[in-house]
């Protein structure tokens, strides 16, 4: 599997497969966005899911990828505490603010800032009608953080705090994804640096919320809250790995624009399975950040 992924970089194939990798990851990060509210709290759903994922990925990196090259370790030193940092944040923003609001804001400012740092950090090109295809894509996303903001009952100094994290989340998202696009293509193995990224970025968080869940007067049960970090796992390694995989074989703004459509993916399982009303101004936000997408591919 790797020496086809490594023979098709760069080529007519890898795109067509860096393109299906990011909506592959667009459509699980939808999921895996929703796992992270709702009945439990966000810092021990995250710590759940993370050491889920820590544990699916320990015999890969033990038993089966090659070893990590040795310069390879500071890079994962560097992956972790950008990780660290964003669910930190992450869970600050869930802790204030409500996810209809929080996930598009930080969902909107990744691409606009990915595509600026791709530049620099790869000499990558936007042509004049891709960027009107970000600005589109975030506009339309950013559109219905406000619309969903105006019919949200949170207090408004919690919900201009949760916007602030937001913002700053979305900051690391775009730092977090250049710096993996950097990452994966430093090995020579790609496997190796997915197998690696999980077992390691799995290590922190379930520390951080074995501490909460002791320091709570009501702590929810364990095995509700453990089945849903084993699902999250494996629509983390679905989704976080697709979109690594694609930036290695394509360029890294489409990739991480094509990703943010999981917002409309997000709309569309919650009316599709949870029977939320969408309402045409919802439906016509989500057109355009559809397009945006489309333009980015084909601009």
């Amino acid at each position: 599997m790797s020496d086809f992924f490594t023979s098709i970089e760069g080529t007519a194939t890898g795109q067509n497969w860096a393109l299906g990798l990011a909506l592959l990851a667009a459509i699980c990060h939808a999921i895996f966005g929703a796992l992270q509210k709702g009945r439990f709290d966000p810092w021990l759903t995250r710590g759940a899911i993370d050491g889920s994922y820590a544990l699916m990925a320990m015999p890969f990196t033990l038993f089966v990828v090659p070893w990590p090259e040795p310069y390879m370790w500071p890079i994962f030193a560097g992956m972790l505490v950008i990780h660290v940092a964003y669910k930190v944040l992450q869970a600050m923003a869930y802790s204030r603010g409500a996810y209809t609001v929080v996930y598009p804001v930080v969902r909107g400012t990744g691409p606009l800032i990915t595509v600026l740092a791709a530049g620099m950090v790869f000499g990558e090109v936007f042509a004049p009608m891709q960027w009107f295809g970000v600005l589109l894509l975030s506009g339309g996303i950013f559109g219905l953080a406000e619309f969903n903001l105006t019919r949200s009952k949170i207090d408004q100094s919690d919900i201009r705090a949760a916007i602030g994290l937001a913002f700053l989340t979305g900051l690391f998202v775009a730092l977090y994804t250049t710096y993996d696009a950097y990452g994966i293509r430093a090995t020579v193995d790609p496997f190796t640096f997915l197998a690696w990224f999980f077992l390691i970025d799995g290590l922190v968080f379930p520390v951080i919320a074995a501490r909460r869940y002791r320091r709570l007067q009501n702590p929810p049960p364990l095995a509700p809250l453990l089945r849903r970090g084993v699902i999250g796992g494996v629509l983390a390694f679905a989704s976080f790995g697709s979109i690594m995989m694609a930036t290695r074989l394509d360029s890294v703004g489409e990739a991480a624009v094509l990703r943010e459509t999981s917002v409309v993916f997000a709309a569309l399982i919650g009316w599709l399975f949870l029977k939320e009303t969408v309402g045409p101004v919802r439906a016509g936000l989500m057109a355009i950040i559809a397009l945006g997408a489309v333009v980015v591919e084909f601009g």
